[in-house]
């Protein structure tokens, strides 16, 4: 996707090069922990490149955040001096989009709210792997808004529809796919536990 039609890809770039330089981590470093290349981080880290759902699960590892943490901090860079309670309105709502994947995800709550509230919408025949260092100091729930998600915990495989809802427990590599011919829309919530 290009970089002036996303706006989140600028806000990207800023907080993996602000959570990179507040670990002192050089470009090598980052790349050692997180599986991703130099060249590849450099890119993003420029805005030259939208990472893809699975680099970001990748680099989010590395700092111990969650995907979702991750991507509410990049979007709470446009002004964190905003207030963050009222009304956030659909069309105002920053919507990151899987350049290799199509995977969407909108941010619900603000950067600043105690919960973090994501909705997604996995395409179909999309499948999404993340590591289990994703999920480290989080607890969080998937929900099943429309569609079918087959959820892969670990060994364990869930098959979700409208309305099912997972509670994750202890890290793990996890999976989210969809196997029908439809799109599936799903919510994750989490909260975070021990600091990293």
């Amino acid at each position: 996707m290009s970089n002036i039609v996303d706006p989140l890809v600028g806000q990207i770039a800023a907080r993996v090069r602000t959570e990179r330089e507040r670990r002192r981590w050089t470009l090598a470093q980052l790349a050692d922990a997180s599986g991703v290349s130099q060249a590849m981080i450099s890119r993003i880290e420029r805005g030259e490149s939208s990472p893809t759902a699975v680099v970001l699960g990748k680099l989010s590892a590395a700092f111990q955040l969650s995907v979702a943490s991750l991507l509410a901090l990049a979007e709470g860079t446009r002004d964190d001096t905003d207030a963050t309670t009222g009304v956030r309105r659909r069309a105002d709502a920053a919507e990151w989009r899987d350049p290799a994947t199509g995977y969407r995800r909108r941010q619900i709550t603000g950067p600043h709210f105690p919960a973090e509230i994501a909705e997604i919408r996995l395409p179909a025949g999309v499948r999404v792997p993340y590591p289990a260092a994703a999920f480290a100091f989080v607890r969080q729930v998937v929900w099943v808004l429309d569609g079918h998600l087959t959820f892969q915990d670990g060994d364990t495989v869930h098959e979700l529809d409208a309305g099912d809802t997972i509670e994750l427990g202890e890290p793990t590599e996890r999976v989210f796919a969809n196997t029908t011919d439809t799109e599936c829309r799903y919510a994750v919530i989490l909260t975070r536990g021990a600091q990293p």
